[in-house]
Parts: structure tokens; sequence; C-alpha cells
């Protein structure tokens, strides 16, 4: 198994539990005591296990997000080159859905003149009005409004009616060769039916969530095309 892929299953394991133990993942997932070893040591580096006496292992993945007007403050060099990016990638006549959260959202701007249709899940999409030649649509659905997002059931059947030619999603996190993630399940659900409503989808993440878990998986990476600030991307 690949060694990431490894270490996702060995998480899921320990996120069942309050308390799971070395020899317990290792029995139950058929692997040798040392690697599991040192998989954990690998999670625990990366924040999100915590190792404790006795080969006892404790998950630690925080289980809210952060607010949008903290966001904003972080990391905005990085998340301007790759609004720039994926906002690069519209075409006139594109159908493009823009997902809530502040690296997604700052790619609004730099669509103004473009023949396209915006469809967004963030009540941000209000602030960046009007976007020259495109058509705007908001979704509804239940408004969060520390993420400036709206989401659920509503928002969920109105996306399940649509179809997007580029769909730009965000998540909280995402691991080389596993999945990506976020703090909400029902953002997870959201993102799950844009992909299948979408021909092409884009992960938008700087790297500093590289490695980094969330609450809910979303997908898995391969199924998208991620872009980064860095110059070259998978």
């Amino acid at each position: 198994m690949v060694p990431e892929l490894r270490k996702e299953e060995i998480l899921k394991s320990i996120k069942k539990r309050d308390i799971s133990y070395i020899k317990d993942l290792a029995a139950e997932l058929n692997i040798s005591l040392s690697t599991v070893r040192r998989d954990v040591a690998a999670l625990e580096q990366e924040g999100s296990v915590i190792v404790m006496r006795g080969g006892a292992v404790k998950y630690k993945a925080e289980d809210f997000d952060e607010p949008v007007v903290k966001k904003k403050l972080i990391h905005s060099e990085e998340k301007e080159i790759i609004a720039r990016k994926a906002a690069a990638l519209v075409e006139d006549g594109d159908c493009v859905y823009v997902d809530s959260g502040t690296t997604t959202v700052g790619m609004l701007k730099y669509l103004q003149g473009k023949r396209i249709t915006i469809v967004s899940s963030s009540t941000e999409l209000l602030d960046n009005l009007p976007i020259k030649n495109a058509k705007c649509i908001l979704l509804g659905g239940e408004v969060r409004d520390d993420l400036e997002s709206v989401l659920g059931a509503l928002t969920e059947k109105m996306i399940s009616d649509m179809y997007f030619d580029k769909a730009f999603i965000g998540a909280n996190g995402y691991i080389p060769d596993g999945g990506i993630y976020t703090y909400d399940d029902r953002e997870a659900r959201k993102k799950v039916i844009v992909k299948d409503h979408s021909k092409v989808v884009y992960v938008l993440m700087d790297t500093s969530k590289k490695n980094k878990y969330a609450f809910s998986k979303v997908f898995d990476l391969g199924e998208a095309i991620l872009i980064t600030e860095e110059e070259d991307n998978r």
C-alpha cells in the first residue's frame, strides 16, 4: 500500500475511538507493528494525533474551521497567486462553480469582462458585484455567517439540478496521493455533488494545507486538479 494511503487508513481507524493502541491498529489493518509505529510518529509530527505511554494514540485534529475574517489575513500572497492562476483557466462561454472560501472567492475579481456564468455558494459573491459581462447566481440554503457560505439540503438540491464546465473548490487540507478534507460534513457533501456535476474540477489550496487532515474527507485528490502557489502542480 502507498505510504500516504496507509497513513490515511490508520488515521481513519484512530478517529473511530477515543483511544487506540499500536498493536490493535496493526492487527486491524494487517500491517507490521514497526510500520504502524513509523506512520503514527509521522502523523504525530503533522499534528494529527497525540501519542501517549503504552502505545496509546489519540486523534488530535481540530473540529472547527477558522472564521473567514481571520483566514483572509493568512497566506494572502499565496492565495492571490492561486486566484490568478485559476481565473486564467476560465474561458468565454463557461459555466463555472466558485466555492466558498478565501482562496476560491479571490478569483472573482479576475473574472471581470469574461462572458461566463458564475454559480457560487459564497455570500461574498455579493461583495464582488458587478462582474462585467458575467451572469452571477448565488445559491440558496442555510447561511454560515462565520464562513460566508451557504450549505445544507436546499443548496445540495439546487446544485444537483446544475452542470458546470469547471468547478473551483476549496478545502482545509490535502494529502498528496490521498484525499482532500474539510471540517464540516455538509460542506463535504456539497463539494462532492459539485464534483459529480462538473466536467473538470480544480482544488485551490496553498501549500500550508499540505499533509493536513480535517474532520471529513471530501474525495480523492486524484479526482481533481490541484492548484497551489507553486509553479508545478499535479
